[in-house]
């Protein structure tokens, strides 16, 4: 989930009692939900910070919306088991504490949306902390306290902000009736319910202490940028830009937030002072944070200092000829699909195919019906359209762009099977672009996904709405309608962006063996 959807998400269950640090009440509030801020979509203390002082971000996009009616259904569905619940979700907060206590002191009824509160201090404050659990439920002594969630992974430092405000429900609940609840519990995206260890809520209170510095301190926090940390952020459109007026060395690729940090600490805030201090041999050697220890850069220097070089010039660097077999034609191959949190399974809903090159074909797409066996019919439509390409073509590779398609084609092997030997056929002609494309070439971008490099390669698109989230958003959409006529125009427009997808990775693929016929089958030093 987005930090815009974990924020949007967080003030519709807690309206009314939202986080304060100057305003009435007198004392600071903090909710259970504020780790959300730090941590999703990415740990970052700025946006604390900015949070605190109203500054604008984005809004939630049509996938974020998505997101948000998906995970109140999934709350809904689980409500659905307690017809005897009490519901608070409606009551102010003094009265809904009040009525909390009152109702676990029964011990009968289970609670929807009820509110523990308590007082602590912090950072030398005096402090209320609020927390909204979705449900507390009686045992046969005490409370247990449990919130659904659309994740599916929880536990073990994923999610730590899941964990954390669960922690803080076990802190208000002990403080409020003087001993721990029963067990904290998430009812995770796939149904399951997860157990969250307790722990005294210590690591709890220390997070919301810094959350609180944050938002106390009246300088902006120094916070180090990458594409991967940012990109999903709702102050990205306000971060980014500075750090590229800046030429920080958060614009790196392939560097990661360890190195970044590591490299800030040490004075080294630009590019260009990168470049400067260090050659491929020192670079190596560097420690950097990796996993709660630190590790060498080792072999990765040469390709990122090649980046650094291509971002301070501006300009693509050739390192070696791209790797491409050379074939009289291409399948550029696009999947769209659903992670499991937004279906009852993993589910690829388009299976889009394109020749390009000397004998080009037409647009080829196999689509998952909405029917009950939808899902079974698109996969073997899929094998059969590749049956028609590869019966045209022979043995001709499929181009795509990361490890998506190869891995979905493995899932789907094993769910439904293989017809003929179509699905193995295909794997064996996979042609990953983007590994090609990272060893053959520094680009002057901070990110490699095709969306960044299909613009250098002067590919435009046509839609003003597209992206995989978009993609998704409007699959659900027609999902949710019965009405076929509403439902093909929803269809046509996902059709038109993968289109778009499969003529940009053309377009890039021939960029790529454009820049090596220009380098004259030559390549600059990665140094």
């Amino acid at each position: 989930m987005s930090s815009t959807v974990a924020a949007s998400r967080a003030r519709a269950e807690n309206a009314g009692i939202e986080s304060t640090a100057n305003d009435p009440p007198s004392r600071p509030r903090l909710v259970a939900t504020d780790f959300f801020s730090l941590y999703r979509p990415s740990e970052c203390d700025l946006r604390v910070w900015l949070r605190a002082r109203d500054v604008e971000e984005a809004p939630p996009s049509p996938y974020s919306q998505v997101l948000i009616e998906l995970g109140v259904a999934h709350e809904r569905r689980h409500l659905a088991r307690f017809p005897n619940h009490i519901d608070l979700g409606d009551v102010a907060i003094d009265e809904r504490v009040a009525r909390t206590r009152e109702l676990v002191a029964e011990n009968e009824r289970v609670i929807y949306q009820g509110a523990l509160r308590a007082e602590a201090t912090l950072t030398g404050t005096e402090v209320e902390i609020v927390g909204v659990p979705d449900f507390l439920l009686p045992a046969r002594a005490g409370y247990a306290i449990r919130d659904s969630k659309l994740a599916r992974r929880i536990g073990g430092g994923r999610n730590r902000a899941i964990e954390l405000q669960l922690a803080t429900y076990g802190w208000l609940y002990e403080q409020t009736f003087g001993e721990p609840p029963v067990a904290l519990q998430v009812h995770n995206g796939a149904g399951v319910i997860a157990d969250i260890p307790y722990g005294g809520g210590e690591a709890a209170l220390q997070t919301l202490e810094r959350i609180l510095s944050d938002r106390l301190t009246e300088q902006e926090p120094a916070e180090p940028v990458a594409w991967g940390k940012c990109s999903g952020c709702a102050f990205f459109d306000r971060c980014w830009p500075r750090a590229v007026e800046r030429r920080s060395v958060g614009l790196l690729p392939w560097a990661g937030a360890g190195l970044i940090g590591e490299l800030e600490r040490r004075g080294l805030m630009t590019i260009d002072q990168l470049l400067e201090r260090y050659d491929a041999e020192s670079l190596a050697e560097l420690e950097r944070p990796w996993g709660g220890k630190t590790k060498q850069v080792g072999e990765a220097a040469p390709r990122i200092l090649a980046g650094a070089r291509a971002l301070a010039e501006d300009r693509p660097i050739v390192l070696e000829p791209p790797a491409i077999p050379a074939h009289p034609s291409y399948v550029m191959f696009d999947l769209e699909g659903l992670p499991p949190q937004l279906d009852e399974l993993e589910k690829i809903y388009l299976w889009g195919m394109q020749v390009f090159g000397e004998r080009p074909s037409g647009f080829r797409a196999a689509t998952a019906g909405f029917g009950h066996n939808g899902d079974r019919d698109g996969w073997f439509t899929f094998l059969a359209e590749a049956a028609a390409i590869f019966a045209e073509h022979g043995d001709i590779p499929f181009v795509h762009w990361a490890s998506y398609e190869r891995s979905k084609i493995d899932l789907y092997l094993e769910r439904y099977g293989d017809r003929d030997g179509v699905a193995a056929r295909v794997k064996a002609n996979l042609l990953d672009l983007l590994p090609i494309t990272y060893e053959s070439v520094a680009l002057p971008l901070s990110s490699y996904s095709l969306k960044e490099i299909e613009k250098l390669a002067g590919y435009e698109r046509r839609l003003e709405e597209s992206g995989g989230e978009w993609s998704m958003a409007r699959y659900i959409e027609a999902t949710e309608t019965e009405d076929a006529a509403a439902r093909d125009p929803i269809m046509a427009e996902i059709l038109a962006y993968n289109r778009e997808d499969l003529a940009a990775t053309w377009a890039v693929m021939e960029w790529l063996r454009g820049l090596a016929r220009a380098a004259g089958g030559t390549a600059e030093a990665r140094v």
